[in-house]
């Protein structure tokens, strides 16, 4: 295991673990390419593709990438993030509730990650205002990218 893939671990390993636990859990086997899916999941700071994933996982297979993701969001461990089109990428979703959004680009599909505390509190406004109990939210506001303009 490469420095870079260590310190990566160190920093995401309450995620994989997290996730890995609720795997088994829920009577899935910790299958070694299931598991670098997990572990290369739990490396990103954002979302990636399932091509992007497959492209960085030697030696595990295009349908086993696919299908663990599949099994990641039927547990509610990994965030779908829609690209446009057919296309989606994937992020891992905090246990602890702490979370980010996303802008996309609609020529490119590059996905820009940010933060908005005012734009929380706002949603936490609406949720006290209307009396409605807000379980999660995601916000994707799409355009054009620098480079695409």
């Amino acid at each position: 295991m490469s420095t870079a893939t260590q310190r990566a671990g160190q920093e995401s390993g309450p995620w994989v673990d997290h996730a890995l636990e609720q795997l088994s859990e829920a009577g899935y086997r910790r299958g070694g390419s299931r598991t670098r899916v997990v572990e290369m999941l739990g490396e990103q700071d954002c979302a990636i593709t399932p091509l992007e994933l497959d492209d960085r996982l030697d030696g595990v297979g295009r349908a086993t990438v696919y299908r663990a993701i599949e099994q990641l969001e039927e547990l509610g461990l990994v965030q779908r993030i829609d690209l446009g089109g057919d296309s989606a990428a994937y992020e891992k979703v905090d246990p602890r509730g702490h979370h980010h959004h996303h802008l996309v680009c609609n020529r490119c599909g590059r996905v820009i990650p940010f933060e908005d505390e005012d734009l929380e509190k706002a949603i936490h406004s609406l949720s006290t205002r209307d009396g409605f109990s807000i379980q999660s939210h995601e916000i994707t506001l799409r355009g054009i990218c620098a480079d695409c303009s």
